[in-house]
């Protein structure tokens, strides 16, 4: 099986062809300077809080170990091919093999099963991956609606995917297990959505039937100049959702701006919405919550209502 070895990576075989002993492995596992990845693998302590790095790591240690070919797939092959992953489990990896195979599942490895044409399989340094757009319905067949959400629209936002590609391949996948998820997951898929605040949001607006009329709108004065640009909106209610989270405001720092500053902008910009005869609604990563964002946005939306 081909693998490649991260940096960080300490191979039990590695390091004793380079003359270390299992008593100077088993001193630094005491002392806690390396954590066992899994049998034979080890990885430096300090490294291993990133889980999209640690599981990157695990990955090689893994493929180390196979002794049957095998394709990296699911949240295995996102990470290798870099696109971003939320709420999904990243302590198994992932791989998939042609048929006649067997399924297996152990502490470090999940084996499945299914067929894969030639272009569902691309190179990334050396090591046999699903393709984007494979990896894409194979995540959207396992995994739950909000996670498959997120991952979605990132990838289409960041152009990883083709949503036509995507849709066909998606009408192609038949009676495979998963197929209906795959296929309400990739018609709720939205490019525009900028963040994982902004596809769950969508996401749980859905849910308590509050789900917005569109995204990403520019609001504008009647001469036609810009105001702003917000998230969510409800056009006929004349609202506007915000979500508001700490990266959304790191990014919009400026060099030499204080954080203070960024909020200071950020209300100056809800003020001039608002005087286009916009309502603004807002919701932080706490307030994500049905009993929470549910009801300030139908009071907005009602105030909305009132105005028209």
């Amino acid at each position: 099986m081909q693998s490649w070895e991260p940096p960080d990576l300490i191979l039990r075989r590695t390091a004793l062809a380079d003359g270390w002993s299992d008593d100077e492995l088993a001193r630094q596992l005491r002392r806690g300077e390396l954590t066992r990845l899994r049998p034979g693998a080890y990885l430096p302590v300090d490294t291993t809080r990133d889980p999209v790095r640690r599981h990157a790591t695990l990955l090689a240690a893994t493929l180390a170990a196979l002794r049957r070919p095998a394709v990296v797939s699911h949240q295995s092959a996102a990470v290798l091919l870099g696109l971003p992953l939320w709420g999904v489990r990243l302590d198994r990896v992932h791989v998939t093999r042609r048929p006649p195979a067997s399924s297996e599942v152990g502490r470090h490895l999940r084996c499945h099963v299914a067929g894969l044409d030639d272009d569902d399989v691309v190179d990334v340094g050396g090591v046999a991956v699903t393709s984007p757009v494979r990896t894409a319905l194979d995540l959207a067949r396992t995994l739950a609606f909000e996670p498959a959400v997120v991952a979605l629209d990132a990838w289409l936002g960041r152009k990883r995917l083709d949503p036509v590609q995507l849709a066909e391949r998606t009408t192609g996948l038949g009676r495979m297990p998963g197929a209906r998820a795959a296929a309400r997951a990739v018609r709720f898929a939205d490019g525009r959505s900028e963040s994982v605040g902004e596809s769950r949001s969508r996401v749980l607006l859905h849910r308590l039937g509050l789900a917005p009329s569109t995204l990403q709108l520019e609001i504008r004065t009647p001469d036609g100049g810009r105001v702003a640009r917000a998230d969510l909106a409800w056009e006929s209610e004349r609202v506007v959702g915000e979500f508001d989270g700490r990266v959304k405001y790191g990014r919009l720092l400026r060099a030499g701006q204080q954080p203070g500053d960024v909020v200071f902008e950020e209300k100056r910009r809800e003020d001039a919405i608002r005087d286009e005869d916009w309502g603004v609604v807002r919701w932080t990563w706490a307030e994500l919550l049905p009993d929470v964002l549910g009801p300030r946005v139908q009071r907005a939306l009602e105030r909305g209502r009132r105005r028209a």
